[in-house]
């Protein structure tokens, strides 16, 4: 199966890439710069094009060569201030660039699976559910949206993918946050930690297996991918410190309004994932074997 992977230099993109090409996939990987993977060097299946999916000509070119019997678009600007400060990017990234994609592929009539957040939700209830109505509360969670919506509009066979605070061991590039406090605490430095925001943290390996079973089973509609536990980051820092055995820390515990952050984030965010474990078969690992999967010499 031609399977096009956006976003494949992001982590949850490369940890897509990964899940699929170990089941023997056709694997076509893309990204705005060059590839930064070894990927090439392990599976023959792999193919790399670099190809920026905010370009239509260049994106026309691209699908043309491929003709992908499935879309995986993992590709976003996803950091939240960044969206917020820079909201016509955000726009032609999160919306623009998605609209393109689905209009390429209605020519090959492609399975499209799009990954979105919890961060559509405004976080007043908790525990979202597929159904639940949207309310965005920041730029980056309304460019989600609409490009959730455009989705819906995809005349062939689609699937959304919520999932929530994904972290985890990364194949290469920039560490998760769990990697990042980690270092803090090895190094014993003070680090400030959000205790009033509450998320589903999903360890990268069972996103991906959760979408090659979508793409597997051709499973349409919208599925929530995300972990079992409900965690703030500092609880989820704490748990990083006792699996480290490191007891004398620095870290403190504060609430949004500390940061001054530019964009707002849902308080009483994660995702409930029971239709995924009853239509998909998904069980993710607890957050207790996720950091011991992520931190693990």
């Amino acid at each position: 199966m031609k399977i096009l992977v956006t976003g494949s230099n992001g982590f949850v993109g490369s940890h897509v890439v990964a899940a699929l090409l170990k089941e023997g996939h056709e694997v076509f990987a893309s990204s705005r710069t060059g590839d930064a993977s070894s990927f090439n060097k392990q599976y023959p299946t792999y193919r790399f094009i670099q190809v920026d999916f905010t370009d239509p000509f260049s994106l026309h070119d691209a699908f043309e060569f491929v003709q992908p019997e499935v879309v995986v678009h993992c590709g976003a600007m996803s950091k939240p201030d960044e969206c917020e400060l820079n909201q016509a990017d955000a726009y032609d990234v999160n919306v623009y660039g998605t609209l393109q994609l689905l209009l390429n592929a209605e020519t090959y009539q492609s399975f499209f699976v799009h990954l979105s957040t919890d961060f559509i939700f405004d976080g007043e209830k908790g525990m979202y559910t597929e159904d639940d109505p949207a309310n965005p509360i920041s730029y980056y969670g309304r460019t989600k949206k609409e490009a959730e919506d455009a989705v819906a509009e995809y005349k062939f066979d689609k699937a959304i993918v919520r999932t929530s605070f994904v972290y985890g061991k990364p194949l290469y590039g920039r560490d998760s946050f769990i990697g990042l406090i980690a270092k803090k605490l090895k190094n014993n430095e003070p680090f400030k930690v959000v205790n009033d925001q509450q998320r589903t943290p999903t360890h990268g390996e069972d996103l991906a297996k959760g979408i090659r079973t979508i793409i597997n089973k051709r499973a349409c509609g919208v599925y929530n991918l995300a972990g079992k536990d409900l965690l703030t980051p500092y609880e989820m820092a704490l748990a990083t410190a006792a699996y480290l055995n490191i007891s004398a820390h620095q870290l403190t515990p504060v609430t949004r309004a500390t940061f001054q952050e530019k964009a707002l984030r849902p308080l009483n965010g994660g995702l409930n994932i029971a239709k995924a474990q009853r239509e998909l078969d998904y069980h993710p690992m607890s957050f207790a074997e996720g950091l011991e999967k992520t931190l693990a010499e």
